[in-house]
């Protein structure tokens, strides 16, 4: 049997992440657009690290990881800062919770410190461990402890003064 290719096994990889890369991105950030963006940036830097990456243990991992880091190096740059002119453009989802209640738990995300919208999306939304969160953020697993329970305890201010419960 012939080796595969670098392109062919990264390109199998995009396959099979790229769906969950981009639920990841739009949770950091809350726009459709700039998740996109997010995504195509993190699969660039992941193809180049590819050789390296693909040997460890935890691909996974280390897309996650330049995912985040890319959202971090996004929101630092100024023209990042303004306002998309594309507004009411951004696919509606029909399923599930109503698009109203959808739109406030996103705004109430977006409102959390980075830190700990990172810890949320890892812990609730990926249903990742405190030790698999603080491994893909390198931080302590009291970091993580930490961060979750302030970013819950903002959600739930913020989600019980909307809807009143």
């Amino acid at each position: 049997m012939a080796r595969r290719t670098r392109d062919e096994e990264f390109s199998e990889y995009v396959v099979q992440r790229r769906t969950q890369l981009r639920r990841i991105a739009y949770l950091l950030c809350g726009d459709v657009h700039k998740a996109e963006d997010l995504v195509q940036t993190a699969l660039m830097k992941l193809y180049v690290a590819w050789p390296r990456v693909q040997r460890t243990a935890n691909v996974d991992a280390y897309a996650r990881r330049i995912l985040m880091n890319s959202g971090i190096d996004e929101s630092r740059r100024p023209w990042r800062r303004e306002e998309s002119g594309l507004d009411g453009l951004d696919p509606t989802v029909v399923e599930g919770t109503p698009l109203e209640d959808r739109s406030v738990v996103m705004d109430a995300l977006a409102s959390l410190p980075l830190g700990q919208r990172r810890v949320v999306v890892l812990r609730y939304f990926l249903g990742m461990s405190v030790e698999e969160t603080a491994g893909d953020l390198h931080c302590s697993t009291g970091t993580v402890k930490s961060q979750s329970a302030r970013a819950l305890a903002r959600l739930n201010d913020l989600l019980t003064a909307q809807f009143g419960h």
